[in-house]
């Protein structure tokens, strides 16, 4: 059951960290499918494998390494800039501007940060296309990270050295449990963001993460109906 903010959990937060895709766009936009369709594709024609075969270890990849990425460096010694810039050429057109998203951001009071395991090009253009790109100031992504992706809690830690983020005063916002596991441990108050009526128009039952339910403090289907109503409560 999706939940709305608690006011009194909101009021010292002067740090917001966003996950990007299927977080602040919605599941049900399907941008990441392009995505998706692209690492198989990339995959493949490394490996010359056929299309079924390559999707296989794609996510056997994804589930032991973290990224398909991650990976495909571990294995194969990969260019990451090359799989970034081919994974990522994709239609954006199919995000919708949000603007009630983009005034809820801007309103929220302090910094607020993306930050993704994707790389700066696509968050820039995919919070672009949201109209949102200008309420964001700044974007932690996989280069910075070193290439080495959430959960890893080395990359968590690294962003708040980076930007002097305190747990406490910070909340993070994401689409994977898992993924919310270390910000819970670092004192952040989580927010999971779940697809319309939980149901994904695409995903696989292993992305699911009922073992982290204990990390989740909220759950929301709704972004800018949950930051809307933070706003009203801390503005």
């Amino acid at each position: 059951m999706t939940t709305l903010p608690d006011p009194a959990r909101f009021t010292h937060v002067t740090d917001w960290v966003f996950d990007l895709d299927n977080t602040l766009y919605p599941h049900h936009s399907n941008l990441f499918s392009q995505i998706d369709v692209k690492m198989t594709a990339y995959v493949g024609e490394l490996l010359t494998l056929p299309r079924d075969d390559a999707r296989k270890l794609q996510k056997e990849l994804y589930r032991e390494y973290g990224t398909t990425l991650n990976g495909l460096m571990a294995r194969h010694g990969i260019d990451p800039d090359d799989f970034l810039e081919k994974v990522h050429d994709i239609d954006y057109s199919w995000l919708v501007p949000d603007p009630v998203l983009g005034t809820a951001i801007r309103q929220l009071p302090g910094r607020k940060f993306i930050f993704t395991n994707g790389d700066r090009r696509h968050a820039e253009r995919t919070a672009r296309q949201l109209g949102i790109l200008d309420h964001f100031d700044d974007i932690f992504d996989i280069v910075a990270a070193g290439l080495n992706p959430k959960p890893a809690r080395r990359t968590y830690e690294k962003f708040a050295e980076l930007h002097a983020v305190t747990g406490h005063n910070a909340v993070m916002f994401e689409d994977l449990a898992r993924n919310l596991s270390v910000p819970k441990s670092l004192g952040m108050t989580t927010v999971l963001v779940v697809p319309r009526n939980f149901e994904p128009t695409f995903s696989e039952i292993w992305e699911r993460d009922t073992a982290n339910e204990d990390d989740v403090d909220f759950v929301t289907d709704d972004l800018a109906e949950f930051l809307t109503a933070i706003v009203d409560v801390t503005a």
